[in-house]
């Protein structure tokens, strides 16, 4: 048997799983674990990096144990660079500008990545988004983001 793991997505998807887990519960080592009751601050942090840790060795051994589908395609240079960059625009405009606008350039700015964008679909998911998540995160939970700065 043969195994080919250069190209299978799935072996590569669970290495990728096994890394963030392990990344995980080497920096939450610092903190206090506490228990399940009076959980520390690194409880969480430690016990979501097991579940991938877990989760990254069985979709590693589904990837060797059964022949899946290749990678295929090439990077895109621009959505390695436009995602990025629409999600630190996002914290600095949230900061300066405010909820909505930094909102607005996140969702436009990720859309943007894409090999397909069409304005008027842009604009009403990011109408939709936009009302959503003022509904949630302002009035349903009540961060205190300002809508709207005055000054830049």
């Amino acid at each position: 048997m043969k195994l080919e793991f250069r190209n299978n997505q799935d072996f590569w998807a669970g290495i990728m799983f096994i890394g963030v887990g392990a990344l995980a519960m080497f920096v939450a080592r610092s903190y206090s674990f506490g228990s399940t009751l009076r959980m520390g601050p690194g409880y969480f942090p430690s016990v979501l990096g097991g579940i991938l840790i877990l989760f990254g060795i069985f979709i590693m051994a589904k990837g060797l144990r059964i022949s899946s589908e290749r990678i295929k395609g090439r990077w895109s240079i621009r959505a390695l660079i436009v995602l990025p960059l629409s999600v630190l625009l996002f914290g600095v405009f949230i900061r300066h500008l405010g909820f909505i606008p930094a909102l607005v350039v996140l969702i436009f700015g990720s859309a943007a990545a894409g090999e397909e964008f069409k304005w008027f679909e842009v604009l009403l998911l990011t109408a939709f988004l936009t009302l959503l998540s003022l509904g949630v995160f302002i009035w349903g939970l009540g961060l205190p983001y300002p809508l709207f700065i005055k000054n830049f």
